[in-house]
């Protein structure tokens, strides 16, 4: 209805005042604002700094367990004289096994074995331990791991690993640092500002769990093998050369007894040293072991490596005492960082490096901000001009709708980055969809008769089931891009969904308030929707140009053929292309590095790549990016993560060497399993979203407009496939987020048509279906080529100004529009043509009999 409620006019400007006051704090210091008020950040590609993917090694916790449980059984086993052989673990199996001398003693040991198991609560008052015991005829006893022990470590092991990854970064003043767990076992790191995050990530690699051993003297360190319960360990001699240590496994004092440890020099030496205290527990034990062991060697083990073994001189009771090795500055402070944030349960390990300088952020800020501009600016003339008044009324709800897009962004405390820039562009196109709807629908009431205010009516109301339609499937896409995304694309899933919710709200409801408050003031006879105003405002008030006009008879259904063979003709030779020569995949999904470096002048190419092949790192690409002194470095996958994590290094060396003062702008690295499951995820994304909105459309209309939007989605998406084959264009995440846009674009598309046909089949009954469905594509062509034209007008700009990085996005999307707004016509209508012949018009396309005489005719 047109007339608004006080209370209802109320709640709308209620909203928009209260998304200004949202907004408004991102246009401020944080420092100036008080303790409520909110802002989304910018992501590091756009104030440059280092994101870091960690994956805790959970093997090295099965193998730690299985490992305790051996020497627990070993020391329970002797006290308890229970002879046994073949003691062994098998950490592929998660078991531990041996076998009795006497058979008659496994129940005496199974026993034993069952007191080493930790139990794990499963509820109020109950508990299961973690190991379950058995036992064999012939004297063989196992301890297994059970599922709910070994998830109860996992899940332990990473939130203390998240915790003292959290400890450690702080000790190293990064300010905002976000460290966060993602998935199972891994743990995200963004380091605001942090170009070379090498330090950090040698501070976070460190298991650093530190351990005090006396030495084993009766054995020599140069045996093949130890003896059990001794370790060969090796470490460096005061003369700073390699020695090999025979160190008993038991472990006499925890470091994880330690409360401080600070970097200093010693006052007799001058030399650099650790200072620690420990606890009262570790004070204790501490003092027991040096007052019993005076004369023998004590020594301190980090990360199975012998830091220093001094002879214990007299006990040592003050819980004090002093690492020494051979330390500088530098590396007796990240010692004392490490020892103060607590030892990792397991190894931490580096599966996907992204870093950005800030002379590049700067730069996607820019190009950023001017696409958005244009966009919008292109976007705003567009409306006004082709629908006059109420376009310019829709340009108003678009400003809204930005705005409450930042506020809600501001409420989550999001971060903005480059796809979510592109998103909130692209959104400048979809959001005027709605309107575009509500427009064509009041212009053919105007057109069928009806009175200003009923066109108002039926415009709005006969608009909003469609808008709902069209939109969900949109939600429906960017929903699958969230679940299975990852990093920045899930910024862009969340932007473009937070802008379909909104904009759906705002054509709908805001400017029909707009529109009622016009009409009321006004009470025109006629509504300002036909091309006849005189006068520069009667000009702009009302319609200039239409892209096609109101009635057209085109015959879309004579070359239905013709459009399926050529669609099916392209998808074919898409999908060979797709395989051979194949699609360029981007690091995201095959592996490997990407660098950008600068170097101060002119880029000596050949320089650059001889000094980066010789490194003998695989098949090395180097070429000019951008300016003459940018060059793009790409390797191929190095094996593991650490071996990436190596490359990195020795590349960012290489190129210091060649050229000194070069910056390296970006790092992109990718290791073996982030981008197989990156790329798994991409395939399910796009997958999901078909078959979610094959059972919406299912749902919502007739199988035959489900088959035919799916068929053609997939049509669509092949040959976009095709597009990319053809002109090179990388296949990564940032692509597969355009090709879901499509996708939502593509079934909004397809939705509208099929919403005027199934409003055509209930309003002429007798007319055959070739004619009724190009009848309904004649009817909403204005408003299907109205909706494609925003959206490239929206998207254009970021082809000629988004940067390199949205290169790619933006042409897949432009790509994508002409050929899904060309498919609604040629494809899927044709598809519904032939699979609804004789079901959703029986008696098939042929023209019905004349009615006789008196005979009721369908309205």
């Amino acid at each position: 209805m047109m007339y608004f409620a006080r209370w209802k006019t109320l709640s709308i400007l209620a909203v928009c005042l209260l998304g200004a006051l949202l907004c408004l704090p991102n246009f401020f210091p944080k420092s100036e604002l008080p303790s409520w008020a909110r802002q989304f950040s910018l992501g590091l590609d756009l104030r440059g700094g280092s994101y870091l993917l960690l994956d805790v090694d959970l093997d090295a916790v099965v193998h730690e367990r299985l490992e305790g449980l051996a020497d627990g059984a070993r020391t329970r086993l002797r006290q308890q004289t229970i002879g046994y052989l073949n003691l062994a673990t098998d950490p592929a199996q998660r078991r531990l096994s041996l076998r009795v001398r006497d058979p008659a003693q496994a129940p005496m040991a199974v026993a034993q074995l069952r007191e080493l198991a930790n139990q794990i609560p499963t509820g109020i008052g109950t508990s299961t331990p973690d190991i379950e015991v058995a036992s064999a005829p012939d004297g063989t006893v196992t301890a297994t791991l059970t599922e709910a022990g070994l998830r109860a470590k996992a899940t332990g092991a990473v939130e203390q690993s998240l915790e003292i990854v959290r400890r450690r970064i702080d000790e190293t003043g990064v300010a905002e640092a976000l460290i966060a767990r993602q998935g199972q076992n891994r743990i995200l790191v963004q380091l605001p500002g942090v170009e070379d995050p090498n330090r950090i990530k040698e501070l976070l690699g460190k298991t650093a769990r530190m351990t005090f051993h006396l030495l084993d003297e009766s054995v020599s360190p140069t045996a093949a093998t130890p003896p059990p319960g001794v370790m060969f360990l090796a470490g460096e001699n005061r003369a700073g050369q390699t020695e090999r240590y025979a160190v008993r496994r038991r472990v006499e004092v925890d470091g994880a007894n330690l409360t401080d440890a600070r970097a200093g020099q010693d006052g007799r030496s001058g030399e650099w040293v650790v200072n620690f205290t420990f606890d009262s527990l570790g004070t204790r034990r501490f003092a027991d072991v040096t007052r019993a062991n005076v004369g023998r060697p004590f020594a301190i083990v980090l990360d199975d490596k012998v830091i220093t073994a001094p002879v214990i001189r007299e006990p040592i009771t003050g819980g004090r005492g002093q690492i020494s090795g051979n330390f500088n500055a530098k590396s007796a402070a990240d010692l004392a960082v490490l020892l103060r944030a607590g030892a990792l349960p397991a190894p931490l390990t580096v599966v996907e490096e992204r870093t950005v300088g800030p002379e590049l952020g700067a730069d996607a800020i820019r190009a950023g901000v001017m696409a958005l501009a244009a966009g919008a600016l292109f976007v705003f003339l567009y409306m006004g001009l082709a629908y006059g008044l109420f376009g310019w009324l829709a340009n108003i709800a678009l400003l809204v709708n930005i705005m409450l897009m930042l506020a809600a962004l501001s409420v989550l405390q999001a971060t903005l980055t480059l796809p979510g820039i592109a998103g909130i562009v692209l959104t400048l196109g979809t959001a005027l969809d709605a309107n575009i709807l509500i427009n064509e629908r009041i212009r053919e009431e105007v057109k069928n008769g009806r009175t200003p205010i009923s066109a108002l009516e039926a415009g709005f109301t006969k608009a909003s089931g469609t808008i709902m339609d069209s939109n969900l499937t949109n939600l429906i896409a960017m929903a699958c891009l969230y679940i299975f995304g990852s990093g920045t694309v899930k910024g862009f899933a969340v932007t473009v969904a937070i802008g379909t919710i909104v904009q759906m709200w705002t054509a709908t409801t805001l400017v029909r308030l707009m529109v009622s408050w016009w009409y009321r003031a006004r009470r025109p006879k006629e509504l300002p929707v036909l091309e006849d105003g005189r006068g520069l405002l009667g000009r702009l008030a009302r319609p200039m140009f239409r892209l096609v006009p109101d009635v057209t008879t085109i015959p879309f259904m004579r070359g239905a053929r013709a459009g399926l063979m050529v669609s099916a003709v392209l998808s074919t030779l898409s999908v060979i292309g797709a395989f051979y020569p194949g699609l360029t995949k981007g690091v995201d999904f095959k592996g490997g590095i990407t660098m950008e470096v600068r170097t101060p002048g002119t880029a000596d190419l050949a320089a650059l790549r001889s000094a980066v092949g010789a490194l003998d790192l695989g098949d090395v690409g180097l070429q000019q990016f951008g300016d003459e002194s940018t060059v793009l470095v790409r390797l191929p996958v190095q094996g593991n993560e650490g071996g990436t994590q190596a490359a990195v290094n020795a590349v960012r060396d290489a190129v210091e060497k060649v050229a000194p003062g070069t910056r390296i702008l970006r790092t992109e690295a990718v290791g073996n399993r982030v981008s197989d499951e990156l790329f798994r995820g991409g395939m399910i994304a796009l997958g999901l979203s078909l078959v979610a909105m094959l059972f919406y459309i299912w749902f919502r209309f007739e199988w035959q407009f489900a088959i035919a939007a799916i068929v053609t989605l997939i049509l669509d998406t092949t040959k976009t496939v095709g597009f990319m084959v053809l002109f090179g264009v990388e296949f990564n995440l940032t692509t597969v987020a355009a090709i879901l846009t499509v996708i939502g674009f593509s079934a909004n598309d397809k939705v509208v048509v099929f919403d005027r046909m199934r409003e055509n089949l209930r309003k002429y009954k007798q007319m055959p279906l070739r004619q009724l469905v190009d009848l309904s594509i004649n009817e909403t062509l204005n408003r299907s080529l109205g909706t494609s034209m925003t959206l490239l007008l929206s998207a254009v700009p970021l082809a000629l100004f988004g940067g390199d990085t949205l290169a790619g996005f933006a042409w897949v999307m432009l790509f994508g529009i002409v050929v899904s707004a060309s498919s609604s016509v040629f494809i899927a209508a044709p598809i519904v043509l032939y699979t609804g012949r004789n079901r959703l018009r029986p008696g098939g396309e042929a023209a019905p009999k004349p009615a006789k005489a008196g005979a009721p005719v369908g309205i």
